[in-house]
């Protein structure tokens, strides 16, 4: 066991200063950028976290992947709200209708559906390159 001190070795990297990373990420190579930016879109099956999560690691490492995965998001944020309101309209007129409203209730299964469909056909089309616009979304994150 050796008992040279680390901090007295020459050609030992500087720390870094508090508050700052020791290096950069690296930029992702174009067909990493593709697969990240292809993901983020597919990650939209199971809700807008894996699509925020993608954003958040590798929105300045590529930019295919900045845009892909903003695109997502926005759009997994739309549907949220829609299934949230959706969700409140239907317990409002079940309420009001005594319970005939119950019969709307599938209604609660159109966004997740829509986001099932539209997150394959954006992942088959960035996992190709080509960038993906959602036809409706409410782009919040710009």
């Amino acid at each position: 066991m050796s008992d040279q001190n680390p901090a007295s070795d020459p050609d030992a990297p500087a720390p870094a200063a508090p508050g700052q990373y020791a290096q950069p990420a690296a930029p992702l190579t174009p067909e990493q950028d593709v697969q990240w930016g292809s993901l983020a879109h597919l990650g939209g099956i199971l809700g807008f976290l894996p699509s925020l999560i993608i954003w958040l690691v590798f929105k300045d490492r590529g930019r295919f992947t900045d845009t892909e995965a903003k695109e997502a998001l926005n759009f997994q944020i739309t549907l949220t709200i829609g299934a949230v309101a959706l969700w409140v309209l239907v317990t409002v007129i079940t309420i009001v209708t005594f319970g005939f409203g119950a019969l709307l209730s599938f209604l609660i299964w159109v966004p997740w559906i829509l986001g099932v469909v539209f997150s394959i056909i954006a992942y088959l089309r960035a996992k190709d390159g080509q960038h993906y616009r959602y036809p409706f979304a409410v782009r919040l994150i710009k």
